[in-house]
């Protein structure tokens, strides 16, 4: 059995099965999972490699708060994760997106255990702003969490920030399923040890 294969559990299993189901009852959830990226094209994403005239090297503190370097960092969002308004929990249905995710980053950990990885958690623009702020912070950890628990994946190489409704993809002060997303960066070349 390879590193791939050895990811599959029986929760993500029963979660594709869910998942199907889900995208029948409500189209919304059918467009979230029509985007949701193969494991292939998430690792391939982030693997990219960052331009290396404009790499500089900061803390994973530093990188967090400057928009302007993490921009730099290959990225890819994650939309199709839907978070249910106010809430950071991932469905049962949504695991098999999860198994996705960890497929690419067993790939990129098996490649090179040393690459390091943030996972962004963000929210819609409904409720006070700083609910919103403690809400992202929940669901970065929360895919962090999940990944580490139900796959294996070790938690030195997942960092977790959340921006709250500072960097929505719809601009809209209404709920947007869209803008409930995680976004995931792969940090390794810009930061100092």
């Amino acid at each position: 059995m390879d590193a791939t294969s050895s990811l599959l559990t029986r929760r993500s299993l029963f979660g594709l099965l869910a998942g199907g189901a889900a995208a029948i009852a409500l189209p919304e959830l059918a467009a979230a999972q029509a985007q949701m990226p193969s494991a292939a094209t998430i690792e391939n994403q982030l693997m990219r490699a960052a331009p290396r005239a404009r790499r500089p090297r900061v803390t994973i503190e530093q990188l967090k708060r400057d928009l302007a370097i993490r921009r730099l960092a290959p990225s890819i969002d994650i939309q199709a994760i839907n978070f249910r308004t106010g809430s950071a929990r991932i469905e049962t249905g949504e695991l098999w997106k999860v198994e996705r995710i960890a497929v690419a980053v067993d790939r990129i950990l098996n490649r090179n255990p040393d690459e390091l990885l943030l996972i962004e958690g963000h929210t819609d623009a409904v409720g006070s702003r700083s609910s919103n702020q403690t809400l992202s912070d929940r669901r970065a950890w929360s895919l962090s969490a999940s990944l580490q628990s139900g796959y294996g994946l070790p938690g030195y190489a997942l960092e977790t920030v959340g921006y709250g409704e500072d960097f929505l993809l719809v601009a809209t002060q209404r709920a947007e399923w869209r803008n409930r997303r995680v976004t995931i960066r792969r940090i390794t070349d810009f930061i100092a040890y």
